[in-house]
């Protein structure tokens, strides 16, 4: 079967039959390190509703929400700002669907992007692209996954290049979205900026990578997210795209030091646990730098900060 096919099969397996969080789990995500994250984020969202005209119509929504805590945080700072609007969802896996509406009980789900509500959406997509399935070719002949000696194998070798549709389906739907009810979406993945040729393809287990083929369906598979490809997919649809910002200079721009000294100040038994958990999210040898950060937006609403 195709490599897309493979992946496809895995991921949804996987998801569908554990929460993969946490120290239990098989990785950490950002929201799941600090509140700080989400609130920062919720901020931003905030800011650009506002700037945006405050439209009472306007929805939060979220890609691939987990167990809900970004949400929870970036709705937390989004209220205090006067935001009154619904919570929508985009999930497929039972497990966190059912994490979710505990976190965040009237929220409503939706199986597609597709499905969401024709307004104005305040959307974020943290870690969403990167497990979407993708597509490998060596020397323009697509890769497939074959059995070998009674084992799971690649049927071919050679300089990689990698492309996903789904990804491009995921971030024209959201583009079309924009450009047609108004809003901004930012979208926060490790990956490039710029397209190249290379295997991303990896697997995460327990905390730690593990050979791609080595469990289907018992690890997590994902690949680094081809920045410049989506901001291409996302302009051909009529959204405005900011320039790609790595993690750790947006947080800083938007204010994530300041917060952690207010946490801090409020709670000083915590202070050494807060500034841990800063250094994580924004130190260039931790999470700074690995992910990277672009946000698309309406051509009738300004441009989310913290992007110039």
């Amino acid at each position: 079967m195709s490599l897309e096919a493979f992946m496809q099969a895995c991921n949804e397996y996987y998801y569908a039959t554990r929460d993969p969080l946490g120290e239990r789990g098989d990785f950490t995500t950002a929201p799941e390190i600090s509140q700080m994250f989400g609130e920062v984020v919720g901020a931003c969202l905030a800011d650009a509703w506002k700037r945006g005209g405050a439209p009472n119509e306007a929805v939060y929504a979220e890609l691939g929400p987990g167990r809900g805590t970004l949400s929870s945080d970036a709705l937390r700072v989004l209220r205090g700002a006067g935001f009154s609007g619904g919570v929508h969802l985009v999930e497929t896996s039972p497990l966190l669907k059912a994490a979710q509406q505990r976190v965040l009980p009237q929220s409503i789900a939706h199986e597609r992007i597709d499905d969401l509500p024709p307004r104005p959406i305040l959307l974020v997509a943290n870690e969403f692209l990167d497990a979407l399935p993708i597509r490998q070719f060596i020397g323009a002949v697509e890769r497939s996954v074959i059995i070998e000696d009674g084992k799971l194998a690649f049927d071919r070798d050679g300089e990689i290049v990698e492309d996903s549709p789904a990804r491009m389906e995921a971030v024209s739907s959201i583009a079309r979205h924009l450009a047609e009810h108004g809003g901004v979406a930012i979208f926060i993945d490790y990956g490039h900026e710029a397209s190249s040729p290379g295997d991303t393809l990896q697997a995460v287990r327990d905390h730690e990578f593990v050979p791609v083929l080595e469990s289907p369906g018992e690890e997590d598979l994902t690949a680094h997210v081809d920045f410049e490809a989506i901001a291409g997919a996302a302009m051909d649809l009529g959204a405005r795209v900011t320039p790609v910002i790595s993690q750790g200079e947006w947080l800083l721009r938007i204010g994530i030091e300041a917060r952690a000294g207010a946490l801090s100040s409020a709670n000083p038994e915590r202070s050494d646990e807060i500034k841990a958990a800063l250094a994580r999210l924004t130190q260039s040898e931790e999470m700074g730098s690995l992910f990277k950060i672009i946000a698309l937006h309406s051509p009738e609403w300004p441009a989310p900060a913290g992007f110039e």
